[in-house]
C-alpha cells in the first residue's frame, strides 16, 4: 500500500464527542418560559418557613426592588413571614474602612455557629455614585463563613439611602429571622449617618476600632460613641498588643464621661485579634451578659416597640418622598422651579411651598 494513501493531513478533521439530539423548538420555548417565571408568593413563603436560602435570597430581592409591580407580592411575603419574626438577636457592627469588619464578622460569626446558632450577615456594600453598583463583594471578603451551612450572607448595595443603608434592610431581617437564623448581624459602611440608622433597627450596636489611629484617622464621633453599646479594639496581634491595651485604657475612660444609658447597661471595652480568632468569644460574653440586663429589666421589649413605631414612620416618609417626585404633575414643574430658583427669581422657600402646595392641590 502506498504511504501516502495511509497519511492523513494535519488538516483533517477527527470525530468529535457525539452531541446530543438538538433541542426542539417547542423545548427551548420551554426552558425559557420556566426561566421567566417567577415562583408566587406563597411558594416563596413555604421556602422561607422551610428555611430554603434560595427561597429566601428570592424574597429579598423582590423586596429590594424598585418595580411597583412588586410591592404587592412583597408585602403579601412580609406579612406572612411577620408571625415567626422577632426571635433573634440583632446585633450592629460598625468602624470606619480599615478597621477589619469583615474578618471580625467572619470569625465572630464563625464562633457563633459552633455555639449552634444561626447566623446571618446583612453586609450592606457601599455604592457606586456614578454605577449605584456594589464596590465592594461581601462574600469574596467572608469566604469561609459564605460555605457555612449554617450561615447566610446578604451583600445590598446601600444606593442613595440615608446614610448609605439598604431601604429594605429592616424587612430583611424579619425574612431572615422566619427563615430560623436567630443571629442577625448588620454591618454598615462606617461612612456618612449609616450607623443611626443601623441603630435604630439593632438590639446591640458594636463599636470596631483600631489601635495607633487617631479619631481624626479613624473618623469616629461622638455622637457614634454614645451610641455603642461595646466598643472593641481590633487588630491587637503582634506587635500591636500593648497599643491596643492602651487604646483600651482611654477608651475605658472616654466612656466614663457619656451619660448613662436608658437601658441601665454601662458600656464595655475589649480587645481582639479577628485574624488570630483570640478574644471573640469575649464579644460574645459581653452581648450575651447585656441581653440578660435589658430583658430581665424590660428594656430589650420597650426598645423594639419604639423601633417598630420609628420605621413605621420612615416608610411614611419615604412613600410620601417617592410619590412627591414620580407624580407627573411635579416633574416639569420641579425644573422650573429649580431653574427660577437657580437664577434667584423666586426664593427656595416660596418654591417649595408652591410645588408642595401643587402636590397636595390646595
Amino acid at each position: 500500500m502506498n504511504s501516502k494513501q495511509n497519511h492523513k493531513s494535519a488538516l483533517h478533521e477527527k470525530d468529535g464527542i457525539p452531541q446530543p439530539e438538538s433541542f426542539s423548538a417547542a423545548s427551548l420555548s420551554k426552558i425559557v418560559e420556566s426561566r421567566k417565571m417567577q415562583p408566587s408568593a406563597q411558594e416563596l413563603i413555604t421556602g422561607i418557613l422551610a428555611h430554603d436560602k434560595v427561597a429566601l435570597s428570592r424574597a429579598i430581592t423582590l423586596i429590594e426592588s424598585t418595580n411597583s409591580n412588586h410591592l404587592a407580592k412583597a408585602n403579601e411575603i412580609i406579612n406572612a413571614c411577620l408571625p415567626y419574626a422577632n426571635n433573634s438577636v440583632r446585633i450592629g457592627i460598625t468602624g470606619v474602612p480599615g478597621v477589619g469588619k469583615s474578618t471580625f464578622i467572619e470569625a465572630f460569626g464563625t464562633y457563633l455557629t459552633t455555639l449552634g446558632k444561626k447566623v446571618a450577615v446583612l453586609a450592606v456594600d457601599p455604592s457606586s455614585t456614578i454605577s449605584h453598583g456594589s464596590i465592594l463583594g461581601d462574600k469574596t471578603r467572608m469566604e469561609e463563613l459564605v460555605k457555612n451551612e449554617n450561615a447566610y450572607i446578604r451583600p445590598s448595595a446601600s444606593g442613595e439611602t440615608l446614610g448609605g443603608v439598604a431601604r429594605k434592610t429592616r424587612e430583611t431581617i424579619m425574612l431572615c429571622e422566619a427563615a430560623g437564623f436567630d443571629t442577625i448581624i448588620i454591618e454598615t459602611v462606617g461612612v456618612g449617618q449609616s450607623e443611626t440608622a443601623v441603630h435604630s433597627m439593632v438590639d446591640f450596636f458594636l463599636l470596631l476600632k483600631i489601635s495607633g489611629a487617631g479619631d481624626e484617622l479613624q473618623g469616629i464621633k461622638r455622637g457614634i460613641m454614645e451610641m455603642a453599646d461595646a466598643v472593641v479594639i481590633n487588630k491587637a496581634d503582634g506587635d500591636n498588643i500593648n497599643k491596643a491595651k492602651l487604646t483600651k485604657t482611654e477608651f475605658n475612660r472616654a466612656l466614663h464621661l457619656f451619660p448613662a444609658k436608658k437601658s441601665g447597661w454601662t458600656p464595655t471595652v475589649t480587645t481582639c485579634s479577628a485574624i488570630n480568632k483570640d478574644g471573640i468569644d469575649a464579644v460574645w460574653n459581653t452581648i450575651s451578659d447585656y441581653l440578660d440586663l435589658v430583658k430581665n429589666n424590660q428594656y430589650f421589649e420597650k426598645k423594639r416597640q419604639e423601633q417598630n413605631q420609628y420605621w413605621m414612620l420612615e416608610t411614611i416618609n419615604e412613600q410620601l418622598k417617592n410619590n412627591f417626585y414620580s407624580h407627573p404633575g411635579i416633574i416639569a414643574l420641579l425644573e422650573e422651579n429649580k431653574q427660577a430658583v437657580a437664577n434667584n427669581k423666586i426664593s427656595p422657600f416660596a418654591a417649595a411651598q408652591h410645588l408642595l402646595e401643587k402636590y397636595f392641590k390646595k
